[in-house]
């Protein structure tokens, strides 16, 4: 973000006459914008956008300026939001805090000092939520790909399962109309992370499909619960670590957790991953794709039937496996791996489990962790790729 977009100030009366002193008194201060009422101003946010700072008049037309900061919260809420008015009674400071979210409640006449101060102190404050949200992100992918390489060394066959439930639920969730995918993703990719908790010997059983006994089922049963509460650790991981602890719980309300959530209470992202949790894993047994959308359709009171149709229309991730064209066909080693690249054949470890399944198109992350996972796990080289005539040209 440059130092422009961090330091500019929008200011908001429906009196020309104040935005005019404004403008004298501020100009040379800081980098200031106006508008002459909420509909300039919205208006204003989408074409000159983002502000560090808005400061608001209260008593306005058709939008008073708490409805306004409520607005501007919901469109950029990291702007840090000013109200100043010359109704300073007790109702109005409580509707612009409650509804507006306001920094600094200023009452008019507001010396030019006392505003310069507060607009300094709203820019440091912006400053800081912007360096905070930077290092939260920052942390939060550090740890998603720590817990992805775990993963990978734990269990090669839950890492390549996790990659192929990953691009399933997001076709899934588009077709729900779900915008935003990126929290059920990731529970997707980490919903087994627990298995970082099972000691080793139960690990193996489950890796190698054996028998449990009745405390090691117990264990295994309660994998959400222990993948939940290593992702609720992490700042903004909250919702994730919810679609991970009710990925097992049965539409009807039976199931882990035990209690009393179910059918939509439910979380949406839960639903989603049930369904496609089943879907894998009959896929990974050589399920046909019609069979498996069959079973799950059949069976109402494990599924939202709205997610099984959901999947029955957008199943291309379970479907046959691509075929190479005629000129892209590549035998490549694992080191000339490159984003763009789609397998034509799964890659397989040495004992021929499944690390990736075909018809992944390979990103930079997943190539990464891929040569994470190959240093501690060899896996079957040259891989088999189809190479899409634009990338082949461009690495000509």
């Amino acid at each position: 973000m440059s130092t422009e977009t961090i330091s500019k100030i929008l200011f908001v009366d429906d009196d020309t006459n104040v935005l005019a002193a404004m403008q004298r008194n501020l100009r040379k201060h800081f980098t200031l914008d106006i508008a002459a009422g909420p509909d300039e101003a919205l208006q204003t946010l989408r074409t000159k956008g983002p502000y560090a700072v808005i400061v608001a008049d209260m008593s306005m037309p058709i939008m008073n300026g708490a409805e306004l900061l409520e607005a501007v919260r919901a469109f950029t809420p990291d702007t840090v939001r000013v109200m100043l008015t010359g109704n300073a009674d007790q109702r109005t400071a409580v509707e612009a805090v409650n509804r507006g979210n306001v920094f600094r409640f200023l009452s008019k006449p507001c010396a030019p000092d006392t505003l310069i101060a507060t607009l300094e102190t709203a820019l440091k404050q912006h400053e800081l939520i912007a360096t905070e949200k930077a290092l939260l992100n920052q942390t939060l992918n550090g740890s998603l790909q720590v817990l992805t390489d775990i993963l990978a060394m734990l269990d090669p066959e839950a890492f390549g399962q996790a990659q192929l439930r990953r691009t399933t639920v997001r076709e899934v969730a588009l077709k729900l109309g779900i915008a935003s995918t990126w929290e059920l993703e990731i529970a997707a990719l980490l919903a087994e992370i627990g298995l970082v908790t099972l000691p080793p010997a139960v690990r193996e059983k489950v890796r190698l499909r054996q028998s449990l006994s009745t405390n090691e089922r117990q264990l295994v049963d309660r994998i959400p619960e222990f993948s939940a509460r290593l992702l609720g650790s992490i700042p903004r991981l909250e919702p994730v670590s919810q679609i991970v602890l009710y990925q097992n719980k049965n539409f009807d309300g039976s199931g882990f957790p035990v209690d009393d959530v179910k059918r939509l209470n439910i979380p949406i992202g839960a639903r989603v991953l049930r369904v496609v949790e089943s879907a894998v894993r009959m896929h990974r047994k050589g399920t046909p794709v019609g069979d498996i959308i069959s079973a799950i359709l059949a069976g109402p009171e494990h599924y939202d039937a709205t997610v099984a149709h959901a999947l029955s229309a957008c199943s291309s991730a379970l479907r046959a496996k691509p075929k190479a064209t005629a000129t892209g066909m590549r035998s490549v080693p694992l080191i000339e791996l490159a984003p763009g690249h789609v397998l034509v054949a799964d890659i397989v470890t040495m004992e021929g489990t499944i690390v990736l399944a075909a018809g992944a198109t390979l990103n930079a992350t997943q190539i990464q962790r891929l040569r994470n996972f190959a240093a501690l796990n060899p896996i079957v080289e040259p891989i088999s790729v189809d190479i899409p005539p634009a990338i082949a040209e461009a690495s000509a």
